[in-house]
Formats: C-alpha cells, structure tokens, sequence
C-alpha cells in the first residue's frame, strides 16, 4: 500500500489500520469524523485491490467525483491514463471506453445507467461508496453495490453518520452487504491526536413580543383546523413534519367522497403548520416569502380559510411591526467577536440564507450564498464561489444543506447554525465543515420554547444512539468473524488430521497395531 501512494502522502496509523481491516475481513463500513482522512483510506484500499482488476469510487455529486479524482491523481502513482472521471456529461459511447480502465471516479447515478444499458460492466475488484449513510431506500447506492457485488466486487462504505436508528444502520448494512464496521470517534486513542479542538456552544433567544403574538394567532388557527380534520379518523401530528407529510398517504387512502374535503383541510393544516416553523425559527423575509408564493398558486379552500381568517390577518400585522427575528440580531453579535475569522452560517431555507447575507453585509461584513441549483447555480458557480472564500475574498459564507456534505469547502474557523436541525446525520456533516485544520468552534441559535429546542435535543441524542448502536454492531460483526476464524481453523486441522489418518492406514493395518478410542481423543 505505501508503494501505490506518492512519497509526500503519509498514512496515520488508524488508516493504515482501517484499509488492513477492510482489505482482510469483506465488505467494510467505515465510520470515521469529517476532516481526518476517510478519503485516504479509500485509496489505501484501491491499492490493495487495483492490481486484481478495476476500482470504482463513487460520490453522490459531480463535484464531488471531480474533487476525489485529483486527489487521487496527486495522492498516488497511478498514471493519468489509468484514471477516468466519468459523469452523464461525456458521451455514452466515450463512457463504454472509460470503465475499462484502471481507476474509475463516478456518481451512483451515471453508473447505475450504464450498467443497465450494458455500457459497463460490474465486475470491478472494488467499490467504493462515499458518504454511504445514503445507500437506503430507492438510491443509486443501492443497486450498484448489489450489482457489484454479485460480481464480486469487494465493498468499501465510507461516512461521518450512518444514522440514529438501528433500522436505518441496518438497512445501509443490507444495502451494502456489509459484514466488517470499523468506527472511530474523537475519544478514540489512535485518532485523537489529530482531533482539533471543537468549542461547541448553544445561545437561546428569546421569540419577541411580535412573532410572539404572531406565533399564539396561527397556533390557535392550526389548532382548530387540526381537529376538524381529525373529525376524518386522523389525530394531527402537527409538531412533526415528517409525521405530518406521512399524514397525506393516509387521507389518500379515505373513499373518494371524503377525501378531498379532508385534503383540502389538511392542506390549510399543512400550510399553517409550516408558518409557524418560519416564525419561530426563521424570520419574517422567509415568513413574507412564503406567504407571497401562497398567493401566486390558484385559488383554493385550503387557500381561503387561511387568508379570509381574522387572525391570519392580524398575525401578518404582527409580523410586519417586527424589526428583525431575535435569531438575526445575535448572529450579528456573534460575528462581531469572530472578526478576522472564517465563518460558515448554515440555514435551512434558501429565502433565510439571502436575508442572513443581507443582514450581514449591512453590518459590514463580507459575505455571500451558497446554495443549490434549484436556484439557478450551476457547478462553476458554487466551485468559484467556494475558491473566493478560500482565497479569504469574502468573510462569511452563507449556505443550505449543500455546504453540508461533499462539496470541498475549506476548513473554516466557526461553524453557526441559524437552527438546530433533527437530522442527527446533517448535524455531524455542518460540525465537520469547523476546526478540520487548526481549533475551530460550533455555535448553534435556538429560539427559546420553540421546535428549535425539541430539535436540538433530538440531534444530541439520536447521535449518542449512533455511536453506541454501532459499536455494538462492530462488536458483534468482530466475535462473529472471530467465530468464523475459529470454524475454520477447527475444521482445517480437522482435515488435517483426517488426512494422516488415512495415509496412515495401510501402514497401520500392515504392522496390526489398533488404538483404543479413548487413546483417539
């Protein structure tokens, strides 16, 4: 393996270790912090397995691809005309000729299409699945790992969050056959040397009297429409998104002539329901935002309850007296003491990420977006934009969920989140993005007596869940490859001594010795 990478390229000792494991026990997934070296150990692994035949590696954007490619060409002796880079952008034909070579870097999506229109192959020696805590459901991962597999291939899973749930680490198990864990944590003695250190802090602001008024008029409202369409046989569980757009398949399910009543008062739940989220946790632009997309949607009575109701009307006065959400004045303090500083401030919705970069330049800061392409970005975009921010042109970088995962943002100094977020696995991608090269700090806002607490709380312990289900499961997946050791041991010294037995038969009944059968044993 220290052949295959270039002299500049040193391993740690938990990579080292890591790629041994995966290369010697099957099918690995590898659990390891944001920012200190999963990557690496993949390409440990591609040299274990790239003289058997043809890798893969895979990542979920074309970004994303493209980053691990050069690192992989500046990382390792691998020749230039052994690697390919492979997306839906290149020509089918062309792409039938560039699976055949040595070191392939693509997304599952591009893959997953070529092997269904026979232009590749799956017999590769390795696959590699990064940020694997996507291999669940209906995902490209899925299918080109059984694929994969079925030929052969051995299989790497790489992530920082597999997840929460014992059904959903189960289910990426599954997906990827996986019958090797290795997890480290920042308290691990071989990883821990190279862990910055992380200063986490949570700051709780109160709502205000505005969006507080505002906030008791729509609950009142979402309280009453709630039960007349429980009146249908559905308890609303309105402090649950999830829960609420699961809420949906059930009503579809109704006879037809209830239904659509019981749609359109879901509808008014819905709506109400996700305006309350904004006042509580966003501010009035992206409450404002969403109030003016309701109005540009065809008329409906879902649509009219809501506007024709004497609270929705006072609420949005309310609202409109209101400054600022209490949430934009602190993050303007914070940034306050971090001058100087590379600053990443995540947000859950777009509309809230352009107000935050407003609010920011407004005092005196520099700062811009970074968002997706459901906003008109292309890949260009985001990757000059993220250059910018490297180069230190701006200071604060603003940013959804695409900043969470992936894309090479660089390490930056503090990490705040807008909101807590429930999603133990999109916790741990935001906290990674700080102190990956020198100590950094996390700085979460929480609106006091709101979801953003339930939310916060929730993150914290679907991730202590995380670490000790799969510890658990590295544990059990360890004695039962020590067991299988062990069968196999047994039996070979078995046929072992079978085999003298019967070489020395002949001898044996030639001299007419015989052993007792206690004397066998």
């Amino acid at each position: 393996m220290g052949i295959f990478l270039k002299d500049s390229v040193v391993p740690r000792s938990y990579q080292l270790a890591i790629a041994d494991s995966a290369l010697s026990k099957g099918n690995t997934l590898v659990v390891l912090p944001t920012g200190i070296g999963k990557t690496l150990i993949a390409f440990l692994v591609i040299g274990g397995c790239i003289g058997k035949g043809r890798t893969v590696f895979l990542a979920p954007t074309k970004p994303l691809v493209a980053q691990h490619c050069r690192s992989f060409l500046e990382s390792t002796s691998v020749e230039e005309k052994d690697v390919a880079l492979i997306t839906g952008e290149i020509s089918p034909k062309k792409r039938k000729e560039l699976w055949e070579r040595k070191a392939c870097f693509s997304t599952p999506q591009t893959l997953k299409n070529d092997l269904i229109a026979g232009r590749a192959k799956p017999d590769f020696s390795l696959c590699v699945v990064d940020e694997a805590h996507r291999s669940v459901g209906n995902y490209a991962y899925t299918y080109v790992s059984e694929k994969c597999a079925q030929a052969g291939a051995k299989i790497l899973g790489l992530t920082a969050s597999p997840g929460g749930s014992r059904k959903r680490i189960d289910e990426i198990v599954a997906a990827l056959g996986i019958n090797n864990i290795e997890i480290r944590t920042s308290e691990d003695a071989d990883v821990l040397q190279y862990i910055k250190k992380l200063d986490a802090s949570s700051i709780t602001v109160p709502l205000g009297k505005e969006f507080s008024k505002a906030r008791l008029l729509l609950a009142e409202m979402l309280a009453d429409y709630s039960e007349s369409l429980s009146a249908y046989g559905f308890p609303v569980p309105t402090r649950s998104k999830k829960a609420l757009v699961d809420l949906r398949l059930k009503i579809m399910r109704l006879p037809e002539r209830s239904r659509y009543t019981a749609l359109s008062f879901y509808s008014t739940v819905f709506n109400l329901a996700h305006m309350l989220e904004l006042i509580e946790t966003q501010g009035p632009a992206t409450f404002f935002s969403y109030i003016e997309k309701m109005k540009a949607r065809p008329d409906t009575k879902a649509r009219h309850r809501i506007f024709s109701d004497r609270r929705f009307i006072e609420a949005l006065e309310a609202c409109k007296g209101a400054a600022e959400h209490p949430k934009m004045i602190k993050l303007i303090e914070v940034l306050k003491t971090k001058k100087g500083e590379k600053v990443l401030v995540f947000a859950q919705y777009r509309d809230t990420v352009q107000a935050i970069v407003n609010a920011i330049r407004q005092a005196g800061f520099t700062s811009e977006r970074f968002v997706g392409k459901k906003e008109g970005v292309s890949s260009e975009e985001q990757r000059k934009t993220i250059e910018r921010f490297s180069r230190g042109e701006f200071e604060v970088m603003a940013a959804t969920s695409i900043g969470e995962e992936g894309l090479d943002i660089p390490s930056v100094d503090t990490v705040i989140f807008f909101e807590p977020i429930p999603s133990e696995i999109r916790s741990i991608q935001r906290r990674g993005r700080a102190g990956r090269l020198k100590a950094g700090s996390v700085v979460v806002l929480i609106t006091e007596g709101t979801r953003d607490e339930a939310y916060f709380h929730s993150a914290r312990k679907k991730e202590e869940n995380m670490r000790r289900i799969v510890r658990k499961m590295q544990g059990g997946f360890s004695r039962s490859n020590e067991f299988a050791s062990a069968r196999r041991k047994q039996t070979d010294e078995k046929g072992k001594t079978s085999a003298k037995r019967t070489a020395a038969a002949p001898e044996a009944k030639k001299r007419g010795t015989h052993q007792g059968k206690l004397t066998d044993f």
